[in-house]
């Protein structure tokens, strides 16, 4: 690979790599956080809890901000954004302070992900190179969604809470000034962009709904929902139905829903919510596992899940991409969520007093195996489809289906594990905790088995090795565009931004 490209993707990579790291990162720092702004766990709870609900809630309207003013532009004002939250919260002197950066961050994070999906889509256009480039972008997800506790372990125990937040300053610094000569220039004049054509009513009703959606599933996961939050709920849903309306009459929507008739696009959302349901539980159970059934600290923890990290880097690296080459998309999909599948069964069945290499690391590794199969397998087949002037939407769509299934998956199977352990007879607590954990790893199964059905049922066939065109060429309705060609025009189009 040239060195321009590789130089490309390691700016792209590196940046998701620090969004999805902060989303677990944190975790360990708790503790520290709440002895030096004095803060209750309720308050602290949302120092997570800020960043998750608005990484969800703004990514749709960023998708098609991304189409319409550029995905250089979004880039950069993404991560300028992350930036400058990320030093506003490791200088935070209250914890109305710190919660407004967490927010902050998690808006800029949803501005960079559609973007960086995009330009990936943009830049990498031969073959073999968009296979490369989508398998270290799967590792990179891999890596930040398993390495985060053990990370934040790190570097709270050497340098500090405060060091959490503000180590992603000189990356978000280096990431701005790299980025102006080394990503491809929109080529859309901002002064031509109308204000309809952002559909601003459909960015607010969408937006909100999604927001709301994303709070009440981050409150079911942490407590019982009361009433309030179920009038929220309901709020979401109104907001939801008056998304729908304005969206139906709007001349440029910000969710094209003609783009679900492309039958890829349709399969990978499907997909990445169940992936989201079923694998982002698993780190928030096994890191209670560790510490409530086996009495780690939570730096122990942290360190235990690693392997499932560590391990994901070559299979990303070297194996997917061979993979994707002989066998298309949806059968590294299908295979990585059938090995999902198999990593929750042997999880299921873990007992209380586990060997950590007997018992465990079989299961880790062939999760390990699993989960940047299942990243790029739900995500590439999307990306082709896409036509040029909407990637940014279709990567936000796709990206909120996973963020919507995180917070629903954690939701549902914390209440399932709740509701096990508290029915659970003989035995002391951690066997009872442990019988609730059972229950989560056979719920997430399932819900991965069921991504196995999306694969080979709601994805097209599979393309020849080498096509250029993306997956469902042949589902693409009259009127569609069409997948992704090899060069994108709006790069050539002028006058350019910067």
């Amino acid at each position: 690979m040239p060195k321009k490209p590789a130089a490309q993707l390691l700016l792209l990579t590196s940046v998701e790599l620090i969004v999805f790291l902060d989303a677990s990162v944190t975790n360990l720092a708790m503790p520290s956080i709440a002895t030096a702004l004095t803060l209750s766990v309720a308050t602290l709870v949302w120092v997570s809890s800020a960043y998750q609900v608005t990484f969800g809630g703004f990514q749709l309207g960023a998708g098609r901000a991304t189409d319409r003013l550029g995905r250089r532009l979004m880039f950069r004002t993404g991560l300028a954004v992350f930036t400058a939250a990320s030093l506003l919260a490791g200088l935070a002197g209250s914890g109305t302070v710190l919660i407004a950066a967490r927010a902050v961050q998690g808006i800029g994070a949803a501005i960079l992900i559609p973007a960086e999906l995009a330009l990936l889509t943009a830049v990498f256009t031969e073959p073999e190179a968009y296979r490369r480039a989508f398998g270290v972008w799967s590792a990179m997800g891999a890596v930040g969604a398993a390495a985060g506790v053990a990370v934040g372990g790190v570097i709270v125990s050497g340098l500090g809470w405060r060091w959490v937040f503000l180590v992603n300053v000189p990356i978000g610094v280096l990431g701005l000034l790299a980025s102006g000569p080394l990503l491809p220039r929109d080529g859309i004049a901002l002064r031509g962009v109308r204000r309809r054509e952002l559909d601003l009513p459909g960015m607010l009703t969408g937006t909100a709904s999604l927001l709301l959606v994303v709070y009440v599933a981050t409150k079911g996961a942490e407590s019982s929902l009361d009433t309030e939050h179920w009038l929220l709920a309901g709020l979401a849903v109104l907001l939801g139905a008056v998304f729908v309306a304005v969206e139906r009459r709007a001349r440029t929507p910000v969710l094209p829903f003609r783009i679900f008739r492309v039958r890829d696009i349709t399969g990978s959302v499907l997909a990445n919510f169940l992936i989201g349901a079923a694998h982002v539980p698993v780190f928030v159970f096994l890191s209670l596992y560790f510490q409530e059934v086996h009495g780690y600290s939570a730096a122990a923890s942290g360190l235990a899940v690693l392997p499932l990290a560590l391990a994901a880097i070559p299979v990303a690296r070297l194996v997917l991409p061979r993979v994707l080459k002989a066998a298309g998309p949806r059968a590294v999909l299908a295979g990585g969520t059938a090995l999902l599948t198999v990593a929750l069964l042997l999880l299921s069945r873990i007992p209380a007093h586990a060997d950590y290499v007997t018992d465990f690391l079989p299961a880790a590794l062939v999760f390990a195996v699993a989960l940047p199969a299942c990243f790029v397998g739900s995500t590439l087949p999307a990306m082709r489809a896409a036509s040029p002037a909407e990637t940014g939407v279709v990567s936000g769509v796709v990206n909120t289906a996973q963020r919507l299934g995180a917070g629903l998956g954690v939701a549902v199977l914390a209440a399932v594990a709740n509701s096990r352990a508290s029915r659970h007879r003989g035995g002391g607590p951690a066997d009872a905790l442990n019988a609730g954990f059972h229950s989560a790893f056979l719920g997430a199964a399932g819900l991965a088995a069921l991504g196995v059905v999306v694969a080979l049922l709601a994805l097209g066939p599979l393309p020849e090795p080498d096509a250029a065109a993306g997956d469902g060429a042949e589902d693409v309705p009259a009127g569609h565009p069409g997948p992704r060609p090899t060069t994108d025009p709006a790069d050539d189009a002028a006058p350019t931004t910067d």
